[in-house]
């Protein structure tokens, strides 16, 4: 049987950034999913809500500071998170590098933070109905710290390594910074139920 060359493709890079990667739509398909997750236990917060006659109920209020100061750690982190996002665009190792490493103890500072704050709620989460529901959102959003923080160090030391600095790692660090802005963007809602009665 005889061949018959149509193109030749030998020239194209092997991974694409962006939407030419099929990283960014995974990652983009769990962010869909898990805000469906995080607005379902929203609506199950708010239908509590409704059902009680003072709320919080069977409790103080949460202490504010720990909540704060973690709203605060996370919305700072944006402006490097961007730089980061950027700098992997254009393929700068050195400043993905420098980066990487301030995007990685802003991700553990928050989470230190978040150790305090689950103290702070002033409820044990097997204490009734409105316990539960705050521990869970809280836990929630400390599952997909965890999961951005670790992918982060995971990438931090890569680009340190011969394995690191590729296209494809780039990307990596694109998408992560992507993911990064959705845990962040997601927190605001959770911070508004948890600590909205407080100001109230």
């Amino acid at each position: 049987m005889r061949e018959r060359v149509c193109a030749d493709l030998s020239g194209l890079p092997l991974h694409g950034k962006g939407t030419a990667s099929p990283t960014f739509w995974g990652t983009l398909v769990f962010m869909l999913l898990e805000g469906s997750g995080f607005a379902l236990m929203i609506a199950v917060y708010l239908y509590l809500r409704s059902l009680a006659p003072a709320w919080p109920f069977g409790a103080p209020p949460p202490d504010l500071w720990p909540g704060i100061l973690v709203t605060v750690l996370l919305l700072a982190s944006l402006v490097p998170n961007y730089c980061v996002k950027r700098w992997a665009g254009h393929e700068d190792l050195r400043k993905v590098r420098i980066g990487l490493v301030i995007m990685s103890v802003l991700g553990i500072a928050p989470l230190i933070v978040r150790g305090f704050e689950f103290a702070a709620l002033n409820v044990s989460w097997d204490s009734n109905a409105y316990g539960s529901v705050i521990w869970m959102l809280l836990a929630l959003h400390t599952t997909h710290l965890i999961t951005d923080v670790g992918d982060t160090l995971v990438l931090c030391a890569l680009m340190f390594t011969r394995h690191g600095p590729n296209r494809r790692r780039f990307g990596d660090v694109e998408d992560n910074a992507m993911y990064w802005v959705f845990v962040v963007l997601t927190w605001l809602p959770i911070y508004v139920c948890l600590y909205g009665p407080s100001w109230l």
